[in-house]
């Protein structure tokens, strides 16, 4: 049987963790951007969600969505290596749907590395379609494939 990891808004003492897995899982090879000063002012940040995901004690991931008027930008989603293959991801990204729905939004936006085909893999089959490249989007080196999910039901 599965245990679900317990998902939970971040507060100030998960920021060093999240910055930690940040560095290490997505921004690997660019320069640290993520850091716990700026997961932190996230965290205060009324627009903005941070959740995180506990199993057993320690972060298993996370994830950071900012609301605007009619859509949601999922900024950043990690999970810990150790936790992969777990649904982790999916829970906590259903989890951060669920948030943008009850608020009312559209729709959610999402970039991902383009040299991530595991992260383009794990969008598309949560339903996320991709909409267009961002050419160098990550320090001008690397493009970004951006994608889309709307929240609006779709009529029979």
């Amino acid at each position: 049987m599965m245990v679900l990891p317990v998902i939970r808004l971040a507060d100030a003492g998960d920021a060093q963790a999240i910055a930690r897995l940040s560095r290490d899982e997505i921004e690997h090879g660019l320069s640290w951007r993520w850091t716990a000063a700026r997961v932190r002012a996230a965290i205060r940040d009324s627009a903005t969600n941070v959740a995180v995901a506990h199993h057993a004690g320690e972060l298993a991931g996370f994830g950071i969505m900012r609301y605007a008027d009619h859509h949601a930008h999922l900024t950043l989603l990690a999970v810990s290596p150790a936790h992969r293959e777990a649904g982790v991801g999916r829970y906590l990204l259903e989890w951060l749907e669920k948030c943008a729905r009850t608020a009312g939004l559209e729709r959610i936006l999402v970039e991902a590395r383009a040299d991530n085909p595991v992260a383009l893999g794990f969008y598309a089959l949560q339903g996320y379609e991709r909409s267009g490249v961002v050419r160098g989007y990550y320090e001008g080196r690397i493009d970004a494939v951006r994608m889309t999910k709307s929240l609006i039901p779709r009529l029979a």
